[in-house]
């Protein structure tokens, strides 16, 4: 498996000089939205934000927006409907490097993922390429109030793309990470082909193919308590399939 652990961050060209940004995509998450922001930049003042917004007919943008009225570090990029997480992030991606930032987050909205882990991911990626943000770390569990069966299918997929795709990494499914601009330069944006949680898979898979380090660092990761969950039984479908394609491509060169 890849490393884990917290890597001790020392000065002199690091983080200091360079520019980070958390992507957070929004679909109906006016309930989360501002406290979110709220707690992302208070963790690190080099730490900014984008939302990229589907279109959220709850009025999520628009309390985007009214924050980044008053706060620089805050900006948003609106899709006009609903569009997938994958391409959400392809999009916050393509505008991260054409900005100049050096670390790219991927994050959700509904506090599943903690922003007082973010601290711990800009020490990792001091010695790494690419951050994982790992619930099933070394095989430990650190979820909080799935339903056990959700969580079951959850820890299977990953047994499971792991052995389809030797893809070595305890937490294949997740979506908290922080990549190196170098990464996201070197991967082709317009081949990745998956939209739903199959994305993930997909990014790590592509970064390990083209021989970054990948680590994973463990978090704890509680179900959110406000709004909806995104996931349905096509995104799931999505990832059953997608392990077998990423496999195929990689045997023909095609990734």
């Amino acid at each position: 498996m890849t490393d884990g652990g917290q890597i001790s961050f020392t000065g002199g060209g690091g983080l200091e000089a360079e520019r980070a940004l958390v992507i957070v995509p929004t679909y109906n998450e006016r309930e989360n939205i501002a406290r979110l922001i709220e707690s992302i930049l208070g963790q690190d003042s080099r730490l900014e934000i984008l939302v990229v917004d589907d279109g959220s007919p709850d009025g999520t943008a628009d309390i985007v927006r009214a924050i980044k009225a008053q706060n620089p570090r805050v900006d948003i990029l609106c899709r006009p409907k609903k569009m997938g997480l994958g391409t959400a992030y392809v999009a916050g991606f393509r505008w991260a490097l054409e900005r100049g930032y050096d670390f790219v987050f991927e994050m959700d909205a509904d506090f599943s993922h903690d922003p007082n882990h973010l601290p711990e991911f800009l020490r990792a990626i001091q010695a790494a390429d690419l951050v994982l943000g790992s619930r099933y770390r070394e095989g430990k569990v650190t979820v909080v109030n799935w339903p056990i069966a959700r969580l079951i299918l959850s820890y299977f997929a990953n047994v499971y793309a792991r052995r389809v795709t030797g893809l070595e990494v305890w937490d294949a499914t997740g979506g908290f990470k922080c990549f190196r601009r170098a990464v996201l330069e070197a991967i082709d944006l317009n081949k990745v082909r998956s939209n739903g949680y199959a994305f993930q898979i997909e990014m790590s898979y592509r970064a390990s193919k083209r021989g970054f380090r990948i680590i994973e660092i463990p978090i704890v990761f509680v179900d959110r308590t406000e709004g909806q969950s995104k996931m349905s039984k096509t995104i799931v479908r999505e990832a059953i399939w997608m392990v077998w394609r990423l496999r195929w491509w990689a045997m023909t060169n095609k990734l």
